[in-house]
Parts: C-alpha cells; sequence; structure tokens
C-alpha cells in the first residue's frame, strides 16, 4: 500500500491508515471513467466567455454586531460571512483559474464578488477540501500576507498549505472535531466527497462541511457533496437541531452517470434543505467556473424546478450571485 504523504494517524470508519473514505458511500470513479467522459459523452453545453454578474462588487463593512448574520457572495464556492463579530472566508479563490496551471485548466468567467483590496481584516478562513476549485494557494499565500487568518481545514490538508505557506496558521480536525475561535465553534462534519491534487494522491486528505455556531446562531455550510440518500443532512439535523442558514453546493452535477457520487444536483439540493431542517440556503457552485457538462444557467433554472416540486419559497434558497449581499439576521 503506498504512503500517505499528507496524513498519519489511527484507523476509524472512514480512514483505512492510507485513504480517507465515505463510510457505506461510493468512491470516485477511475480513469477510464474520466476519458469515457471527457471524450465520450457529447452533452455538453458550451458556456460564455464571460458572464458577469447583474451585482455591482460588495464593500463589506469592517465589522459587524455579533448578533448580526451577513452573507455575502464572492464566486463559486467563495463566501464571506460575517457573523459573531467575526469575518469568515470559506474557500477563497480570487484567482484567475482552478488548476495547477496558470495557463490552463477551468477559467473564471466573472470577477470576484469582492475586490481582494476591498477585504476588511480576515479573522478565520474555512477550507473544505483541496480541489482546486476549493483550495487555491496562490489566494491563501495572499491572504496571510495580508491579514494572516487562522485557516480551519480537515486532516491532512495542512500538509499541501504548509509546503506552500509555511508560517501560516492552521488547525485541522477530523469529522465531530470542534474548534473554538472567540465565541465561535466550527464542526467538522462528514459530506460525500473525495480529495485530490493529483493523479497518486486521491483521497489521503480528508473532506469536510462545517457547522458554525455562535450564541443560537448555527451555519451549515457545505463545500462539495453527492446526495449519499440524504444521511449527512439527517445526520446534522439530528446532531445540532434547526440551521437559520444552508450554504449549499447546486452546480457542477452533470452528466449524471459520471457525477451524482461526489455532486448532488438541484433538485437534491432542495431535498436536502428540507431534511437538514434550515430556515434559508444559499445556492453555490455554479456561473464562476465551467467544470461539467450543464450550461451555466442549468442549475438556476433545475433549482427553480426543484423548489417548486418540493414547495419551498424561492426566497428561502438563493442561488447566489458574485456581489450579492443577504442579510440573514
Amino acid at each position: 500500500m503506498p504512503k500517505n504523504p499528507y496524513y498519519s494517524g489511527p484507523r476509524s470508519n472512514h480512514f483505512d491508515g492510507t485513504y480517507f473514505f465515505n463510510p457505506d458511500g461510493a468512491a470516485p470513479l477511475g480513469f477510464r471513467h474520466l476519458l469515457k467522459w471527457r471524450f465520450g459523452d457529447k452533452t455538453n453545453q458550451p458556456w460564455p466567455e464571460h458572464a458577469e454578474s447583474p451585482y455591482k462588487n460588495a464593500k463589506p463593512d469592517a465589522k459587524l454586531a455579533e448578533d448580526t448574520l451577513r452573507l455575502t457572495m464572492v464566486g463559486h464556492a467563495s463566501f464571506f460571512i460575517q457573523m459573531g463579530g467575526l469575518n469568515i472566508l470559506t474557500d477563497p479563490v480570487w484567482s484567475e483559474r482552478t488548476s495547477p496551471f496558470s495557463f490552463m485548466g477551468p477559467k473564471r468567467r466573472n470577477k470576484p464578488g469582492i475586490d481582494f483590496d476591498d477585504l476588511p481584516q480576515i479573522d478565520i478562513v474555512l477550507i473544505t477540501h483541496n480541489h482546486y476549485d476549493h483550495m487555491d494557494l496562490a489566494t491563501l499565500k495572499r491572504l496571510h500576507e495580508a491579514h494572516a487568518p487562522l485557516l480551519v481545514t480537515p486532516l491532512g490538508n495542512d500538509t499541501i498549505i504548509h509546503n506552500k505557506i509555511p508560517d501560516m496558521n492552521i488547525k485541522t480536525g477530523d469529522w465531530d472535531d470542534v474548534i473554538e475561535f472567540e465565541e465561535t465553534k466550527f464542526h467538522f462534519e462528514p459530506c460525500h466527497h473525495w480529495s485530490a491534487r493529483g493523479t497518486r494522491d486521491r483521497r489521503m486528505a480528508l473532506w469536510a462541511a462545517f457547522v458554525i455556531e455562535h450564541a443560537e446562531t448555527k451555519i451549515y455550510h457545505i463545500g462539495d457533496t453527492g446526495f449519499h440518500d440524504g444521511i449527512n443532512y439527517r445526520a446534522a439535523s439530528e446532531k445540532h437541531g434547526a440551521f437559520d442558514l444552508a450554504i449549499l453546493p447546486i452546480g457542477a452535477y452533470e452528466p449524471r452517470w459520471f457525477m451524482k457520487d461526489q455532486h448532488q444536483n438541484p433538485f437534491e439540493a432542495a431535498k436536502g434543505f428540507k431534511l437538514c431542517n434550515a430556515k434559508r440556503a444559499a445556492g453555490h457552485h455554479f456561473g464562476t467556473f465551467n467544470l461539467t457538462n450543464e450550461s451555466i444557467e442549468q442549475p438556476v433554472k433545475h433549482l427553480k424546478e426543484a423548489l417548486e416540486l418540493e414547495d419551498i419559497d424561492n426566497d428561502l434558497f438563493r442561488p447566489m450571485r458574485p456581489g450579492e449581499v443577504w442579510d440573514i439576521l
């Protein structure tokens, strides 16, 4: 068995000593299936070269009151959360491409919803997993130099980041762990996904969702997940009760034969919203980087259909665009 370059620790119900895995779940399909998708599937829909947001770039306040919850969309899976008096970024990407290369790979189709220089002091950065559209080392380096935040991420990802940014302040956790910062708790929760930075490190660093808890306010944030029969949604609700906000992926889901185990579609996201007992939801993971086969607006169209099927008010589940600001509390 190969050596894990990122993490060494005890076996668990989701770690076999080398690889992390989804309990009673599915591993990502292999290279043969990837080739079939890339070269044999003819359902790919074209994207425009540019798709600017209808919202102007936001200029956030430096600090908000502790009982305030404000969400600002940066793009893709990157959000700026102001909660509990803290400034929090999720999976921040300000780079032009989500790729190991600066000259090729998925290219940004709209600018970040906040100019980097307009960011107030960042307290916490959450990294859900190590895929390039969620862990952007160039952006993390800029954040470290400008803000020196605490970075919170699942097991093994600290090794990857420290190879690029040796002195970044990082705390890691396993599923069910909790990290406290001032009076806010960050709970590591399971989601159905995987990890890789290259072809030889699949599932060698952990992936996770987060529950952010301050006083009576709770956010359920998922960077990427397959629906997995709603198992993780039910578990989150049973463990944490109701959520004021769920931040749920709704894009990068076609073709279903290849993506269904790792990326939920909008219909599954709507079901997950109800299962996790959230009052509101923000949809993300669409419209910025062309990763899969659906058209740029298909996630929004399908989410609208899904909300109608599930009898959910459109105002309660918003597919958020770069620069959009939502005052939750």
